[in-house]
């Protein structure tokens, strides 16, 4: 047998990591459990991780017991998938959603090595818009949890095009075996339809601007294929806001212009509204949901199908208002301040 050949560390200039790539203790956590508890002890995310937001809110409202068939729509990391686990105690199943094949074949993997295998966990490469094709299967859940918000993986990878903040291929796909890339989206885009789709999907004030700077820049050939070539554009567009606004104006517009091209893009909208409409049909009465937004489009849209359905007598009980993250857990994980959750039981 070959001996394994020494892998060197990676080299990179200054005294820490900056770029993705470079943090190869944070993408190795069962290697460097240390400097995991480092990174997330000064309040970040490490580097290919995901930290779970409202663990403590959504177990004690699902109230899950040994023996009992639950559904997590939105694998991810496994965060919140592991602790349902915990709770079932080696008794009952869960079944286990995602449509990205890279992550959900890594979370897998590391559930099984925990001892998460077939007998409980089913993980299936689908979309949570098919519940009802997954519940043909497994029957009606005692209770179903949907995390709407994109996984920290993705956003920090720069490969996946997440991200305004480091350059990489203009994508956001959720599945990049399927569908078309931001860019290509933005090439086949009128300037108004642009205009358009950043009002609706993210609220963008400065729609009109953006979509003209980026409409004429293509039409005199200049490219937009990478983030950075995105963001630059954007800050041409902003070009007109005085000095000292501009930083923070061009960092909120690249956030929201970032937001609307993924909604765009996997048509996230359109899949949360086809969840909302099944997700009554594969409950078991009393069978208990919560779902956690990241924004207020997706937010209006699960609150008002809720009340539509609670007064229709399809939902005994919903949540009346939303459930926030603790100060606390907002002070260790930043990307948890936006979070919403929502709950409903089953009549």
């Amino acid at each position: 047998m070959a001996e394994e050949k020494h892998q060197r560390r990676v080299r990179y200039a200054g005294t820490h990591p900056r770029s993705y790539k470079e943090k190869y203790k944070e993408l190795q956590p069962e290697k460097y459990a240390d400097t995991i508890s480092k990174v997330i002890q000064k309040g970040s995310t490490p580097a290919g991780m995901h930290l779970s937001i409202c663990v403590k809110e959504i177990l004690d409202f699902l109230q899950i017991k040994p023996g009992q068939k639950g559904l997590d729509a939105t694998l991810g990391y496994g965060g919140h998938t592991q602790e349902m686990l915990k709770c079932l105690n080696g008794q009952g199943h869960l079944y286990a959603l995602d449509v990205d094949p890279i992550e959900s074949a890594k979370t897998k993997e590391r559930l099984g090595k925990l001892g998460y295998g077939e007998d409980i966990l089913s993980v299936r490469l689908q979309n949570f818009a098919e519940i009802d094709a997954v519940s043909r299967e497994a029957g009606k859940f005692d209770f179903v949890l949907a995390d709407l918000g994109v996984s920290s993986m993705q956003i920090d990878n720069p490969e996946r095009g997440f991200t305004y903040k480091a350059e990489g291929p203009l994508d956001l796909r959720m599945n990049p075996q399927k569908g078309i890339s931001a860019a290509e989206r933005l090439r086949e885009m009128s300037q108004e339809e642009l205009a358009g789709m950043l009002i609706e999907n993210s609220d963008e004030p400065y729609a009109k601007e953006i979509s003209r700077t980026v409409i004429t820049r293509q039409k005199r050939g200049v490219k937009i294929e990478t983030t950075i070539q995105l963001k630059e554009a954007i800050e041409e567009a902003l070009v007109f806001l005085p000095a000292a606004e501009q930083k923070e104006a061009v960092k909120k517009s690249c956030q929201r212009t970032f937001q609307a091209l993924r909604i765009d893009v996997n048509r996230e909208y359109e899949v949360l509204y086809d969840f909302l409409e099944k997700l009554p049909d594969v409950l078991v009465p009393g069978g208990r949901v919560a779902i956690l937004t990241f924004h207020s489009g997706e937010d209006r849209l699960v609150k008002k199908s809720f009340k539509q359905m609670k007064k229709a007598g399809i939902y005994q009980d919903i949540s009346t208002e939303v459930i926030r993250p603790s100060a606390e857990e907002c002070a260790r994980n930043g990307r948890a301040r936006s979070t919403k959750m929502r709950w409903a039981i089953r009549a």
